[in-house]
């Protein structure tokens, strides 16, 4: 697990102009080796061996579900409408905030994640926001890609 200093656990996620807002909970690894998902489709998920959000090097990630079965739309599914320049704030414990401003987005096959860096521990620190996208074939298992999307940290 990646380490969180005192008054870093990731507590929620928002994005203002597209009027996100969702609880984050400490997620892992599937016993398929995937990242795991909150079955909230509201709620987002740190992948805790990623560096917590705020840390100074690194990607740290958050998963959503872009849409559920039955459960409707995902709170990510507003991923889609993100723009270059848009704030994502990170609250976390003892009232500490980090803020992100996104530098790009884009679409990865499922299994290209690593390849892009989503994973990196090392680095400049960004927040890496990850959901399903298109296109969608049930026959083959369900969404096809990954939206990607990359935020610089501005503030700790």
């Amino acid at each position: 697990m990646a380490s969180t200093a005192a008054g870093s656990v990731p507590l929620s996620l928002s994005i203002a102009r597209l009027r996100v807002r969702a609880a984050i909970d400490a997620v892992g690894v599937t016993s398929a080796g995937q990242v795991e998902v909150p079955g909230d489709p509201k709620r987002v998920g740190w992948y805790r061996f990623s560096p917590a959000p705020g840390a100074s090097t690194g990607s740290s990630v958050i998963v959503g579900h872009v849409d559920s079965r039955g459960r409707g739309l995902g709170v990510l599914v507003a991923l889609n409408d993100v723009r270059r320049g848009d704030v994502v704030r990170v609250s976390r414990s003892a009232g500490r905030i980090a803020d992100y401003r996104v530098v790009s987005r884009q679409t990865v096959a499922k299994d290209g994640l690593g390849a892009v860096g989503a994973f990196r521990v090392d680095g400049p620190a960004v927040l890496t926001l990850i959901t399903c996208t298109g296109p969608y074939d049930a026959g083959e298992g369900g969404y096809q890609n990954n939206l990607v999307v990359t935020a610089e940290l501005v503030s700790r």
